[in-house]
């Protein structure tokens, strides 16, 4: 490591942040698994929506007064942006904030609200951050980076302490990766209490960096990322960061988007949070089976809640799809009249909701005498729609999709 880190510097970082952040309780055991007694850390409920506020807010605190006369500057996808604006106008301090232009326009306008000034810059984090390194120099503010710094990582290795200190008998904690500051604070915090605890990592599998770079001994650069999960939308992970990944996560896995929206749509629906994707990933990893954790008292990071609501709308229609509460069947009809009603009668008979029917008789490659009825419905889940089927193949009618 190019930083070493002690576990005095996250104590006197829970010290720095008490009566600052949100001490988030935890919540459960939640029946997002029936192998896993699933708990819940959060973090979505903190003071700006998202975990990032404890670790800019501590490297602020930590500034020298001439360091803070300068000014900081940050580059973000969105929630560290809102932890160094609120840490630096809360301390008095100037702020100027690099965002991907494509971040949700919720965040950019929250970090609007909470006193900085935003600079959009076109692509990803990375580039946000190229742009933030440049304007640092020009400029000479202090940069407050959102996780491969040791006092950031010390901020965000509060979460492992309250933890700890809530639930003394946990065995595996699961933790979004995106540049991995938030799992490298909990994991050495846990660690360096309790050894035998298992630390898990998840990202998205369209930005799976840490992961290959764990995978494969060595810091990996990914030429694009593509995910929902906006907030973990990173194409290299940071030295600091892979070094303690390999040092004190147990394993890293990744989840598919429509995991990701399964995994927000079951938080809203069975525990009233709601979620961005980047805070969703430890619970599609659990909901998933991606961990072996069967059996053990698992908490899962929730690191952040703020989805913008334009996307929420999609995200939870996908998530619908792949939980096997919304289908959508494609027949093969004979075009004669009685068709339509009966393929209806037989979904309604067997406790499907229709939702819309699309009826076309002119497609290329069928059948003169043919026609194609493809019709959307509410369901219960996977074997509600594996019953519907079979009821339509008994009943005569040809699925073709």
């Amino acid at each position: 490591m190019t930083e070493e880190i002690a576990i005095s510097e996250v104590y006197n970082a829970a010290r720095v942040l008490d009566g600052v952040v949100r001490h988030t309780r935890i919540i459960g055991p939640t029946k997002l698994s029936s192998e896993t007694q699933v708990y819940l850390k959060p973090e979505n409920l903190q003071h700006t929506g998202a975990f990032k506020l404890r670790g800019a807010y501590y490297k602020i605190s930590q500034l020298t007064p001439e360091e803070k006369e300068r000014g900081v500057i940050a580059c973000s996808a969105g929630n560290h942006a809102q932890g160094v604006a609120y840490g630096a106008t809360r301390n008095g301090i100037k702020s100027l904030i690099c965002l991907p232009a494509g971040a949700p326009i919720s965040k950019i306008e929250a970090t609007k609200r909470l006193g900085a000034e935003v600079c959009l810059v076109p692509g990803v984090y990375d580039d946000a951050y190229e742009r933030a390194v440049q304007l640092q120099q020009e400029k000479g503010y202090v940069m407050i980076h959102p996780f491969d710094d040791v006092k950031v990582i010390a901020g965000q290795g509060t979460i492992g302490l309250e933890i700890l200190e809530e639930m003394p008998d946990v065995e595996a904690i699961v933790v979004p990766i995106g540049g991995g500051g938030l799992i490298a604070g909990i994991a050495f915090a846990v660690k360096s209490l309790k050894p035998n605890v298992k630390v898990y990592g998840v990202q998205a599998a369209g930005a799976p960096s840490m992961a290959e770079s764990v995978s494969k001994g060595e810091r990996i650069h990914l030429d694009s990322v593509s995910t929902v999960a906006d907030g973990i939308s990173v194409k290299e992970p940071g030295v600091n960061t892979f070094e303690m990944c390999q040092r004190y996560v147990d394993e890293i896995v990744t989840v598919s988007e429509d995991e990701i929206a399964a995994a927000i749509l079951a938080l809203i629906e069975q525990q009233k949070l709601v979620s961005e994707g980047a805070g969703a990933v430890s619970v599609a990893a659990v909901m998933f089976d991606k961990l072996p954790i069967k059996g053990k008292k698992t908490v899962c990071v929730v690191s952040g809640g703020n989805i913008d609501v334009t996307s929420l709308s999609r995200v939870i229609t996908r998530g619908l799809v792949k939980s096997g509460r919304n289908t959508t069947i494609t027949l093969d009809l004979r075009d004669v009249p009685g068709q339509l009603s009966r393929a209806c009668a037989v979904i309604g008979e067997n406790g499907g909701n229709i939702l819309s029917v699309f009826h076309e008789r002119n497609v290329a490659g069928t059948p003169i005498a043919s026609a194609l009825l493809r019709i959307e419905m509410e369901t219960r889940n996977a074997d509600h729609i594996a019953q519907i089927r079979k009821a339509l193949t008994e009943a005569g009618f040809e699925l073709v999709g």
